[in-house]
């Protein structure tokens, strides 16, 4: 199709690029655009009255009954117009049959006599069986006498978040299916792939998806998939049609093959660099995968999940020692944690904290990777003081002090807009053991793990199930150094999380969880330099946003030029 090789590299840049062409081939198809007609075809009139020849045979032979007349179409209600020789038809008037399963969920499972399908079971290339269940014999003849699918016919969802899905069935068995799939029963002058795809066009799907009525599960009625209209073309048309939308697909197929192979040698090419620039040894092999990056920048950095591996790429650098040079000048770290431990005492004979039992001191062998001189591995819980907040759950109030929980924590923020609040007394209870206070560190234990936030509130709460980390000496260590590292370490505490229902890291893991700590003067440095690169990461990725939607606006205009030209 000539759009197609024009508009290719187009359509190829553009984030949704081949979604857009799919798009624009179900509309021109729709539109009679796609294929030229031919005068010596017998028009969709004459094929509406064959059709209903067919209904009466079968609604006298029992095998339908005939629905109550609809109104007619009015010319106002065409969302555009179509070629002579075709005609809008309602569903409810050209199809066989329109009717839905069972709206009551039976007894089902694992074994049984007729299988029993549902939404999740309804996918673009056919019925799946992967997670399908099975009913009895009876209540399977209950469902089949009324709704009876046979090959061929088409599955459409109309209940819940993939309400729009459209299949044609593809098994040959017979079998149940629940009231969130309609089927649609297409007569003998209406081909099925030419119903599928008039039902997966654009101004069908949206027609559909506005105005779903219901509460907990919106859904589209019966009543409205018999009154919605699709444009109905001569028979032999409807054929060539299929076959030139066919032809046209499998082009974006490879298209989208083309973009899959693309962007996986970007995304290779970008992690073995990144890979390189974190464990070679040698200062030339640093500077080689470096200026590799350098050299690639705009090439590499055109895809979000480039610019995410980027930003953990940076977090271990900047904890390894990488990220910033060392100077010799800088107070060891070693004399940095004989000040935090000064602190501590202080902190224990003023009554603020106990004294917690000795530990034997991190061996050097025992963190991940090897440290730069002036930095030592040490326990969180050596230079922080690491609590948690209650696990229990108190009475909720109308009126009280906030109770933040880990959905209250994420993206380094914390958020007290929806929140539920306990008691002065409750909160009291709590805060004697994990008082938070400006400048504090919140991480989530429990669940989504991580996510920490440092408080920038004066905003009195309490916690559940949320970690807090406190100083023992203001200021040591800089708390969006431990923030950054906390960012850094929070996938491998997610992966060394217990529990099988709902993964948790207990506040014996956090306390004595490793932690490198460079001298204070460095994690300055490492701040500061994070701050910076960070804020080129949140560049890139607006630049990226605003390519795409500069790449879509350019396609939409383009395609916009095709709706009223031929593109066959």
């Amino acid at each position: 199709m000539e759009f197609l090789e024009r508009h290719f590299d187009a359509a190829f840049s553009a984030h949704d690029g081949v979604k857009k062409l799919r798009e624009l081939i179900l509309t021109l198809a729709m539109e009679g655009k796609l294929v030229p007609q031919d005068p010596n075809d017998p028009p969709a009139s004459k094929l509406l009255k064959e059709i209903e020849i067919e209904k009466k045979r079968l609604a006298k032979a029992g095998k339908i009954r005939i629905p109550r007349p609809l109104q007619q179409v009015n010319p106002e209600e065409f969302p555009f117009e179509v070629p002579k020789g075709w005609a809008w038809v309602k569903l409810g008037e050209s199809m066989l049959k329109i009717t839905d399963g069972t709206h009551h969920s039976p007894p089902n499972g694992d074994r049984g006599d007729f299988l029993y399908i549902s939404a999740k079971n309804i996918k673009d290339e056919g019925v799946m069986l992967s997670n399908a269940t099975f009913v009895t014999r009876d209540i399977h003849d209950e469902i089949f006498s009324r709704c009876d699918p046979e090959y061929g016919n088409i599955l459409y969802i109309k209940d819940g978040a993939t309400t729009g899905v459209v299949t044609i069935n593809n098994l040959k068995e017979p079998f149940s299916m629940l009231s969130s799939v309609a089927l649609l029963k297409q007569p003998h002058g209406i081909n099925n792939r030419y119903l599928f795809f008039a039902l997966k066009a654009p101004f069908f799907y949206e027609a559909m998806r506005s105005g779903m009525t219901g509460v907990a599960i919106t859904r589209v009625t019966l009543t409205k998939l018999q009154e919605a209209i699709i444009p109905l073309a001569p028979y032999e048309e409807q054929l060539r049609i299929v076959s030139k939308i066919d032809e046209l697909m499998k082009r974006c197929d490879a298209f989208e093959r083309l973009r899959a192979e693309r962007d996986a040698k970007r995304l290779a090419v970008h992690s073995g660099a990144v890979h390189q620039l974190l464990n070679v040894a040698d200062t030339e092999g640093h500077i080689q995968a470096r200026e590799f990056l350098g050299h690639h920048f705009d090439e590499l950095y055109t895809v979000k999940e480039n610019v995410a591996e980027l930003r953990k790429a940076i977090l271990q650098l900047a904890v390894m020692g990488k990220l910033v040079p060392q100077d010799p000048n800088d107070t060891p770290a070693s004399e940095l944690l004989k000040q935090i431990e000064a602190g501590k005492k202080r902190r224990v004979k003023e009554g603020k904290i106990k004294a917690s039992r000795p530990q034997a001191g991190l061996p050097q062998n025992e963190g991940s990777y090897s440290l730069p001189p002036g930095w030592m591995w040490t326990r969180l819980n050596d230079v922080l003081d690491v609590r948690d907040g209650t696990h229990d759950t108190p009475k909720y109030v109308e009126v009280g002090y906030p109770l933040v929980t880990s959905k209250n924590i994420s993206s380094g923020t914390l958020n007290l807009n929806d929140i539920f609040y306990i008691s002065e007394e409750d909160h009291r209870k709590i805060s004697e053991r994990s008082r938070v206070d400006r400048g504090d560190i919140l991480f989530a234990m429990i669940g989504s793990i991580g996510n920490p936030v440092i408080v920038d509130c004066d905003t009195e709460f309490s916690i559940k199930n949320v970690a807090l980390f406190k100083y023992y000496q203001s200021g040591k260590p800089h708390n969006r150094y431990l923030h950054y590292y906390l960012l850094f370490a929070q996938e491998e505490m997610k992966a060394k999380s217990s529990g099988a229902v709902q993964s948790f890291v207990s506040l014996g893991f956090l306390r004595n969880y490793p932690f490198p700590m460079p001298p204070l003067q460095e994690q300055h440095r490492i701040v500061a330099k994070i701050d910076q690169l960070m804020s080129m990461c949140d560049n890139l990725e607006q630049q990226i946003d605003a390519s795409r939607q500069s790449q879509s606006a350019l396609l939409n205009a383009t395609m916009a030029q095709y709706g009223g030209q031929r593109c066959a």
